[in-house]
């Protein structure tokens, strides 16, 4: 049987058999797919010759993993195999793979060599092998799990209730176990739906906390190979890139742009053709192993009010792979306006220089030479009302080009014809060789000097005001600094869209019940997050004190909050709480509220204190990860394999909270331990033995031994120390 044939046969004999399924049409029997509702029992693999491969299987049962049992392990026909007398790729000398030329297991490298032998080969272009074999790494699904276990929707369960709770090295390993033998499988995303802003809902699929860690895995492998490849001109998505550096982008570069090209793929997510995305991997990874388990993926599909429903293409809002698949595909796009439509709208080294402004300044130079101040002043206010080229050259053109995610934005120096040119170019790109469409709606030609473009939730305007100038560095004189200049604003109905949710009748600010029932800090603190968040992106808007319309209403909401809470009038309430505040050498009135501690300072809110000023250098704060050793300190914690609540060697696991506000629930009761050592440590995570997590989970009293949090801290600097030194050597 020809081999595409038998994979085709292989695929369409795949049977996935659930209880409680809303059963469709019997001639769709074949593709009915449902779930078990506890995790273990989910069960989606079919024997071969009668029994499970090894004893791994209780193991990845156990844990929870899908699996597929075989029978006697032998090479996979997707196995990558390299003849001996193909000339050679690098692949050996790179020592990317964990086998020796003569078979010997060589010593498993750390997750940054794996990940920075990657890089350089995509740095140099070079294809990637055996990268399947790279999914048998620990300390890649550690790193992994270090960086999405803290995730906000890290605890969602998926179509089973498995969670990063019960984290441990054992699953690790049985994972691992499950892929080398490819007992391994997807499930089936959950599937739920958020409102958009025109009213329509953006599908948002949810993988179970397994098929996170394996996709984080590779997405990691992925990121390290392309990731030097991607354009420039590329934002979404990516380490140390994001908005800002697509706007300051725009700000710096695009200066004398006369039409915007507004570019929006329509469900660009949605609709990412499979077979693409496939054969752009297979250009570059040479692994039918891999490759496979990529088809899978996207083979999973998701379920949705308990009916299985088949992904036929797209990438799932919400898989942690999907970002750097849908960068992959549409890179393609980046380099199409780079190599193609850029050098084509590109000519002229500088725009000519208008003759009648030269006229007029010849003249006014010539008047001042001659003592005639106030003709020479009259003529040179008469020239600087002019351009100093000219504005439509026909042989001057310029072309520039950002993206972000699945929104583009062109700047085009020339006629609006050539405009509608390009746009139908990019839309035909897209049609033919991405298999995408524009969003009529929303792809726009903009004129940058008499409207305004959005982008990323700014607006896009070219500045023009002949009457602001500044002296030249090199002549001294003084010239008009801001004309042609792209100008990042806050849009209006975005002050108006954000203020109305603190706006009753009559457009009055009014106070939030559903805040009443928090203690005085815990609203000072909402309202000063919500604020300093809308503060903190528009810091590149020339605009930016239009805010202070914002700040206004939140701030009179939050005094009205506060004094109906109490029963109050509102000037009480100020008299309470004002206080002065000094940032960046300036004082500003501004409202706190503390809560006192026993034996350390006050916790304490305050509300205003934000400079409404531009600052061009500003890039938004995220969510840093604290690394010990290029290691988070949780994975540390569970690699020193003891139990944090009474020191137990044995089956050592992580339990997770969903947040520490969970642990100051029902004051007025008294503390178990465990919630009591999880507070003096300040952390959401505890690392425990099999043992006391059962009698965590099931609300039992714990009856044995337990250490004390100093020798907790001394026994993990003892392991912590011993692990560091091993890695070191």
């Amino acid at each position: 049987m020809p081999v595409a044939a038998s994979l085709k046969r292989r695929h369409r004999n795949k049977r996935l058999v659930y209880k409680d399924v809303k059963r469709k049409p019997a001639s769709n029997r074949g593709m009915v797919k449902a779930l078990y509702g506890e995790r273990p029992a989910m069960n989606r693999f079919k024997e071969v010759n009668g029994a499970p491969k090894r004893t791994t299987t209780s193991v990845m049962r156990k844990c929870g993993i899908a699996y597929k049992p075989q029978g006697s392990w032998r090479r996979s026909r997707h196995s990558s195999q390299t003849p001996r007398a193909t000339p050679g790729t690098g692949r050996r000398a790179a020592g990317i793979g964990t086998e020796s030329r003569k078979g010997k297991v060589r010593e498993m490298r750390t997750a940054e060599t794996i990940l920075g032998l990657i890089r350089e080969r995509g740095k140099r272009g070079l294809p990637l092998e055996r990268v399947y074999k790279l999914l048998y790494s620990r300390d890649l699904y550690l790193m992994a799990y270090g960086k999405i276990y803290r995730n906000k929707g890290a605890m969602t369960h998926g179509v089973t209730d498995e969670t990063p709770d019960g984290m441990s090295l054992a699953k690790i390993d049985a994972l691992i176990e499950a892929l080398r033998y490819e007992r391994f499988e997807w499930l089936p995303a959950r599937r739920t739906y958020l409102p958009k802003k025109n009213g329509k809902k953006r599908p948002l699929g949810m993988p179970v906390w397994t098929d996170k860690l394996v996709q984080e895995v590779i997405r990691l492998i992925l990121e390290a190979y392309y990731e030097p490849q991607f354009s420039d001109r590329s934002h979404g998505f990516r380490p140390e890139r994001g908005c800002h550096t697509a706007l300051k982008e725009i700000h710096y570069k695009w200066k004398g742009t006369v039409w915007f090209i507004e570019g929006d793929i329509a469900k660009c997510f949605d609709n990412l053709d499979h077979e693409l995305l496939l054969n752009k991997l297979k250009e570059d990874i040479h692994d039918t192993r891999f490759i496979e388990l990529m088809r899978d993926l996207f083979d999973a599909g998701y379920m949705e009010d308990w009916t299985y429903n088949e992904t036929l293409s797209g990438v799932p809002q919400g898989g942690i792979v999907s970002p750097i698949l849908s960068n992959i595909l549409l890179d393609k796009l980046d380099k199409f306006v780079e190599n193609t439509l850029i050098p084509q709208y590109t000519r002229g080294a500088t725009k000519k220089r208008n003759p009648e402004y030269t006229k007029l300044w010849n003249a006014s130079k010539l008047q001042r030479q001659k003592g005639n101040t106030e003709e020479a002043e009259r003529l040179r206010n008469a020239f600087q009302k002019l351009p100093s080229k000219v504005t439509s050259d026909p042989d001057y053109r310029r072309l520039n080009y950002v993206r972000y995610a699945d929104d583009f934005l062109c700047g085009f120096i020339g006629p609006k014809e050539e405009a509608e040119a390009i746009k139908q170019q990019l839309k035909t790109f897209l049609q033919d060789e991405l298999k995408l469409e524009l969003s009529e709606e929303k792809t726009l030609i903009t004129h940058a000097r008499s409207e305004a473009a959005r982008f990323l939730g700014y607006e896009l305007i070219r500045l023009h005001d002949d009457c602001q100038r500044t002296k030249r560095a090199d002549t001294q004189t003084m010239c008009r600094n801001i004309n042609t200049q792209i100008g990042l604003l806050v849009p209006k109905d975005v002050i108006e869209a954000k203020s109305q949710r603190y706006l009753g009748q009559e457009r009055k600010a009014k106070h939030r019940s559903e805040l009443l029932e928090y203690e005085d800090y815990s609203i000072v603190l909402a309202y000063q997050l919500e604020y300093r968040g809308i503060a903190n992106y528009y810091q590149l808007a020339h605009n930016m004190y239009h805010l202070n319309r914002l700040k206004w209403v939140m701030e009179t909401s939050l005094a009205k909050t506060l004094a109906h809470k109490h029963k109050v009038s509102v000037s009480k309430v100020y008299e309470k709480h004002a206080a002065k505040l000094k940032v960046q050498g300036r004082e500003y009135k501004v409202l706190q509220a503390s809560v006192p501690r026993e034996g350390k300072p006050p916790l304490v809110a305050t509300w205003g204190g934000i400079p409404l000023k531009r600052n061009m250098g500003a890039v938004l704060e995220e969510r840093t990860t604290r690394l010990w050793n290029n290691r988070t300190e949780l994975v540390l914690r569970l690699l020193a394999d003891f139990c944090e609540l009474c020191g137990s060697e044995e089956d050592v696991e992580v339990h997770h909270i969903h947040a520490m506000r969970k642990l100051h629930e029902y004051p007025g009761r008294p503390k178990p331990e465990w919630v009591q050592r999880m507070i003096a440590l300040r952390r959401k995570t505890l690392v425990l033995c099999k043992r006391c997590h059962m009698a965590i989970e099931h609300g039992l009293p714990i009856t044995w031994t337990l250490i004390t949090l100093n020798e907790v801290k001394a026994q993990r600097s003892a392991k912590l120390k011993t692990i560091l030194e091993s890695r070191m050597r």
